[in-house]
């Protein structure tokens, strides 16, 4: 409209794509027709660059006692219930090994040091964890909705799994993406399923990135399944950088990955596994 920004009136920007600046919401919906087919294609293009940025770990993050990053096969690393911490396998042996060595009862948790139940003791493990869902953490909240996931409760583990993605838990907007895509607790979307794959992928999750790139692929959208499947790798996802060396081997038609991509590609990859080595 022309309006500029003086004294007492404040210009607002776009919340989609930052393009253009309104002096109130009249002025917005007067100008939407106009400026609705810039305003998507920008908006997807922000989108894009936060989606196809490097994140800096992995969604498990660090050990918090060794500070080093966590592997993604789930059998090297514990959650611990009483503060919902990942305890890698090192750091853990060595907390029962002090225990041994001291001759004390099992040993608390090395991170809060809250006592650990018993494992018959399943009402104090409960106790934990509804501690932590009081305490807003999403772990928990996670945890929660996977244990009814595994009982076929797929209602209750969407709506705990609900309560965790809006905490942002990455874990949580991979196993909704699951439930939307298999049509499990709620009606079969594939953009919501794609959706959460993407929030999944934007925290760090490499197999919802890999994921994604195998439903970027399908679609014929190469380019972007490779850019996918390269941030996966570089994030130590072995199945993202055995597709890699693959499609490089094949070329062609079926490939889209050059000599140097996959080298950079098996450099980050082996580096990503190093680094969780203790």
């Amino acid at each position: 409209c022309g309006i500029a920004e003086v004294d007492d009136i404040k210009l607002f920007d776009c919340n989609s794509c930052d393009l253009v600046r309104y002096c109130s919401d009249d002025c917005q919906i007067e100008h939407k027709s106009e400026h609705e087919d810039a305003c998507k294609k920008r908006a997807a293009e922000l989108r894009d660059e936060l989606l196809f940025k490097q994140p800096e770990s992995t969604h498990l993050g660090d050990c918090p006692i060794c500070m080093i990053p966590l592997p993604l096969d789930e059998e090297t690393f514990t959650t611990r219930l009483c503060c919902c911490n990942f305890i890698c396998n090192g750091c853990m042996h060595q907390t029962v090994q002090r225990s041994i060595n001291e001759r004390t009862s099992f040993p608390n948790c090395p991170y809060c040091r809250e006592p650990t139940p018993t494992a018959d003791d399943t009402e104090g493990f409960t106790q934990q964890v509804m501690k932590r869902v009081k305490a807003k953490d999403a772990e928990a909240m996670f945890l929660i909705g996977g244990d009814l996931d595994s009982k076929g409760n797929y209602t209750g583990a969407f709506e705990w799994f609900t309560k965790a993605a809006e905490l942002g838990h990455a874990g949580a907007h991979f196993y909704l993406a699951g439930l939307h895509g298999n049509g499990r607790g709620v009606d079969k979307d594939s953009g919501k399923e794609k959706f959460h794959l993407e929030e999944a992928a934007l925290r760090g999750h490499p197999v919802a990135r890999h994921n994604l790139a195998v439903e970027e692929f399908k679609e014929d959208n190469k380019e972007r399944a490779v850019k996918h499947w390269i941030i996966a790798a570089s994030q130590g996802q072995d199945e993202s950088i055995g597709i890699l060396m693959t499609m490089f081997k094949i070329g062609g038609q079926g490939g889209s990955v050059s000599k140097a991509d996959l080298a950079a590609a098996l450099r980050a990859h082996q580096s990503a596994v190093d680094a969780t080595k203790s």
